[in-house]
């Protein structure tokens, strides 16, 4: 029988030591944290948005958002509008210079992960993880 005590306490150290190398390879090779990277490749995915709509792509906080492309703001890589349809919002959307950089660490987050998941797993491997992980994040934000 499987202890799935262990598997979540694994799954969760898998997750940190997952974050912190791709955070840390990030920073040294494009000067962003893995952080501002997420919140970039929506902008990138979903053209301009909200705060709001960024923190439920990404199940963070509204606040934290807001911080997050604050700093990504200052570094030029997104620009605030004016939301024509609430002028309690704006919409952001990221710069020329932001659509770059946002390539290129897509570049480096790509690297990392094919060194540390599919160097280390069969293709086969890799597709059922990835359906795994795909079907119980879904059934979890349905139990939400």
């Amino acid at each position: 029988m499987v202890d799935l005590a262990r598997t979540f306490n694994d799954l969760i150290r898998l997750e940190t030591t997952l974050w912190n190398a791709v955070d840390a390879r990030l920073k040294e090779t494009n000067g962003l944290t893995l952080a501002r990277f997420e919140t970039m490749q929506v902008l990138q995915s979903d053209g301009p948005c909200r705060v709001l709509d960024i923190a439920e792509r990404l199940n963070i906080s509204w606040g934290g958002v807001s911080k997050i492309v604050d700093r990504v703001q200052a570094a030029g890589h997104c620009r605030r509008d004016p939301n024509p349809d609430d002028a309690r919002s704006s919409l952001i959307a990221l710069t020329p210079a932001g659509r770059e950089m946002t390539t290129r660490a897509a570049a480096t987050l790509h690297e990392e992960l094919h060194r540390r998941l599919a160097a280390n797993l069969t293709p086969n491997q890799l597709e059922d993880l990835s359906h795994t992980l795909t079907q119980l994040l879904a059934a979890t934000r349905r139990e939400s």
